[in-house]
């Protein structure tokens, strides 16, 4: 008589350990906040699964890795693979690592080509006669910078700490003859950031309209960059930021209050993602910066000056000034005194080994692109080579950095204008980004062009703008860098700083005409000031003069001009810039047009740390200010951020301020991470532009 056979039961997980502290380590995701299980594609993860019993030989274990509201395996956002003892090479694959008791350890790979985002890992069981698919959990799957088979592989170690883990950094603003600083927190690790940034995908139209191929196509850095671009302004889609440079800001915030974007994404989020009002160029630029690097894609932040926005593809950017000097709001072209841009770098597989590295992506809503208010990636090579045939943008980025400049004076009574000059060299000055390691600035102008005036820059524009319009091209391209018909000028102009440029204080300058010939000349000059917005938005005359000056031969005179912060006070902008312009007239000769932007300087505001910064250990922060008026003025706040220093932004009242009165106030902050950590503050006054001022603090570890 034989006993009852023995069945075992089906085998079951009991409980998972996803090991995420030394995952996120492995795979460089610890910064991140939280305790989610965030890795990075191509490079293999472990966790142990304890079952009910141990493997049996008639048991078969295999995995299910999928992402996206429809996963499938012909798209590649579905993958169904067996546990095996041995290394697959390429796609998922999952691998035993080892098996004691009822603790089984399993290295997961993902190919260093799959989409990005939210995974969910089932396992699918075979025991006993019963098939069935439990799910494990969820992850988080990155692009990998240190994987070499990844599209956004960087090889440098300090670039890649640099461009993937910083997490805050410099933006370069103002203007070609004042470059002007302000610090940015990207905070792309700060807790629920990442989680936001990858909801910006599932916001956008293409998820929208085809959420299965829009998954799919996450894989490509390329087009994960070209709907952020779209995503991060608000004009189309409910994108994260919607701007504004009319200079008046009610209903939202002066886009110079942002210190950072963290506050910017989480008031998104908070707001059921309607866009945040308000940004300009910086800011979208800032915002799409912690979006990519949250993704792993490596990125920076780029400053243009005097950047053209050619709307008509002609690489000419027309500015025109009626006969009294007043510039004119006329036309869709303009000249920014800046830009800002990303460049994020990664292969371009769609064009060639070429031209892979830094691609342009720009937040900022200027032309739309496809039907959408999008920019780019163009490949920065492409830019430098004059390639505007290639995808994306590229005649729009090229023009940006390159394009002429011609002057034009309107004459209202009978509605015609006249070209006045052209300018081959100003636009695309001082394109810069923060150093690799350090807070100074890098110039990169060389990336985006041949040098001014070089055989070779001229080679390239010429072939630039025989691609855009090549019945055009060679009349276009000989007049570029011909001499204005006409006689030369008998007088020249410029405008001569004399005082000290403050807010608050008088304006001083000078302008100083010369005579260029032998025979006396008779100029009648006329003169406006205008304070403007930072892409040349006109806001209000503050001054205006005429005179007529008798020049004797050769002679050169100081004409001067004065500016009071009575004319100008209710006008000035956050960026502080006031525009001034003459327009001088010799009889019977061209005019000449005078021109110069001038920015006003904020009281510095001084930060000091008072003792050593330690994680977890309050530490006093000293802020002093200075009243730039003379007059009191109340309402004053300081608004702080720093990634790693405090949660969220503190907010903190300035008691009233006498005129010119310097005041201090201090805070405590409790660092939560080491090394060095950016401290931005911005004094915000109803009175006068904000005063923004950062310091790097250096956090030692807990003792």
């Amino acid at each position: 008589m034989t006993g009852p056979l023995f069945c075992l039961p089906a085998l079951e997980p009991q409980s998972i350990n996803w090991q995420v502290t030394s995952n996120r380590q492995a795979h460089r995701t610890d910064r991140f906040s939280g305790q989610q299980l965030t890795v990075r594609r191509g490079q293999p993860f472990s966790f142990s699964m304890i079952l009910n019993r141990s493997l049996d030989s008639g048991d078969s274990l295999g995995f299910i890795a999928s992402t996206g509201p429809y996963p499938s395996e012909s798209a590649r956002t579905k993958a169904v693979f067996p546990l095996s003892s041995g290394t697959s090479r390429g796609g998922w694959s999952a691998q035993l690592v080892s098996n004691k008791d009822n603790v089984l350890t399993i290295s997961i790979s993902s190919p260093a080509n799959a989409p990005i985002g939210w995974y969910t890992l089932s396992t699918q069981i075979s025991s006993q006669g019963n098939d069935f698919v439990q799910k494990l959990g969820t992850f988080i799957l990155l692009f990998n910078p240190w994987v070499q088979e990844d599209g956004v592989f960087m090889s440098n170690h300090a670039e890649r700490e640099e461009y993937v883990q910083e997490d805050a950094g410099i933006i370069y603003v103002g203007s070609t003859n004042r470059i002007g600083m302000v610090g940015w927190n990207f905070g792309q690790f700060e807790e629920g950031i990442l989680d936001i940034c990858l909801s910006i995908l599932d916001h956008s139209l293409n998820f929208r309209r085809d959420p299965a191929t829009d998954v799919a196509r996450r894989s490509d850095p390329k087009y994960v960059g070209r709907v952020l671009s779209a995503m991060v302004n608000g004009n189309d889609d409910n994108g994260v930021i919607s701007g504004n440079w009319s200079g008046s800001y009610t209903g939202g915030r002066d886009p110079r209050n942002w210190n950072g974007s963290v506050e910017i994404l989480k008031e998104w989020k908070r707001s059921g993602f309607r866009p945040v009002r308000y940004g300009q160029c910086w800011v979208f630029a800032g915002t799409l910066n912690t979006v990519l690097r949250s993704f792993g894609i490596p990125s920076r932040v780029v400053t243009n000056f005097n950047s053209a926005h050619d709307t008509d593809r002609n690489l000419s950017v027309d500015v025109y000034y009626d006969a009294y000097g007043r510039p004119m709001d006329k036309g869709s072209d303009s000249v920014w005194n800046f830009h800002v841009w990303n460049e994020g770098w990664f292969v371009r597989t769609d064009l060639g080994p070429s031209y892979s590295g830094w691609q342009v992506l720009d937040a900022t809503p200027q032309e739309r692109s496809q039907g959408v208010f999008q920019c780019g990636p163009a490949s920065v090579t492409a830019v430098r080579e004059g390639d505007v045939n290639l995808d994306f943008d590229m005649p729009f980025v090229f023009a940006e950095v390159n394009a002429d400049r011609i002057t034009w004076i309107h004459d209202a009574r009978n509605n015609t204008q006249k070209q006045n000059s052209t300018d081959a060299r100003s636009i695309g000055r001082y394109i810069s980004t923060k150093a690799v390691g350090s807070n100074s600035r890098m110039d990169i102008t060389e990336k985006y062009k041949y040098p001014e005036g070089s055989s070779e820059e001229r080679q390239v524009f010429e072939k630039a703008l025989g691609k855009l319009k090549p019945r055009m091209a060679f009349g276009a391209t000989s007049a570029r860098h011909l001499e204005r018909e006409g006689r030369e000028p008998s007088i020249s102009g410029k405008f001569k700083v004399t005082g000290i440029l403050e807010v608050g204080k008088e304006v001083n300058m000078a302008l100083i005409l010369k005579n260029l010939t032998s025979d006396m000349k008779t100029v009648t000059v006329n003169m406006t000031a205008w304070t403007i917005v930072y892409n040349g938005t006109l806001v209000h005359e503050v001054w205006k003069d005429s005179v007529t000056i008798s020049l004797d031969p050769e002679e050169e005179i100081q004409h001067p001009v004065k500016i009071t912060y009575a004319q100008y006070e209710k006008y000035l902008k956050a960026d502080n810039m006031i525009r001034t312009t003459a327009v001088c007239q010799v009889s019977d000769e061209a005019e000449v047009v005078v021109e110069r932007d001038i920015i006003l300087d904020n009281p510095s505001l001084t930060l000091e740390v008072l003792g050593p910064a330690m994680v977890g250990v309050a530490v006093v922060v000293k802020v002093t200010v200075v009243n730039p008026l003379l007059e009191t003025v109340e309402d004053c706040m300081l608004m702080v951020e720093g990634s790693g220093l405090l949660q969220g932004q503190l907010s903190i009242d300035v008691p009233s301020l006498e005129p010119q009165e310097r005041a201090s106030v201090q805070f405590n902050i409790t660092p939560s991470k080491s090394g060095p950590r950016q401290l931005q503050v911005d004094l915000v006054s109803p009175y006068f532009p904000d005063i923004k001022g950062f310091v790097i603090i250096h956090v030692a570890t807990a003792k």
